[in-house]
């Protein structure tokens, strides 16, 4: 398994959002199509956010620590037919539950709790090196009609 964190939100080149996780050396990028508001929720995280009541994650959280459990690490484990999974590792009473999940709502619960994000040697294979990524950004918008580098 490899360590990665957050590196942000965005938008593919078809204005979909994107969740971006990158390796602890800040070499390779995984790129994850996501809803937005997957994304919105992201983001607010990232930006230290409160809401007055607890957001959805913010509960599954407080129910956790309310039961006894913790969240112990979120893998994003597998990709099959364009589609991510990732599984949410709790710890309780000793014992290890493991839940499927869809990668963003493992993202926003591991930011919410602040257990290690992780993705398996096998959905790094999906990874781009973060330069490729930039350079390749950066060549779609000097070429695009949407040009916003003036």
């Amino acid at each position: 398994m490899i360590a990665v964190k957050v590196k942000g939100v965005g938008l593919d080149q078809g204005h979909n959002p994107l969740l971006l996780l990158i390796d602890q050396e800040e070499s390779l990028v995984l790129p994850i199509v996501i809803g937005f508001s997957e994304a919105q929720s992201i983001a607010l995280k990232l930006e230290g956010h409160l809401f007055p009541t607890p957001t959805t994650h913010d509960l599954l959280t407080l129910i956790c620590q309310k039961l006894g459990a913790t969240i112990s690490k979120i893998v994003v484990n597998d990709f099959s037919d364009e589609t991510y999974y990732a599984q949410i590792f709790l710890e309780h009473k000793g014992e290890e539950i493991v839940l499927d999940a869809r990668p963003s709502d493992g993202v926003v619960l591991a930011l919410t709790s602040g257990a290690p994000l992780y993705i398996t040697d096998e959905v790094a294979k999906q990874s781009l090196p973060l330069q490729q990524l930039v350079q390749e950004t950066l060549d779609f918008y000097q070429d695009s009609d949407d040009n916003i580098l003036h």
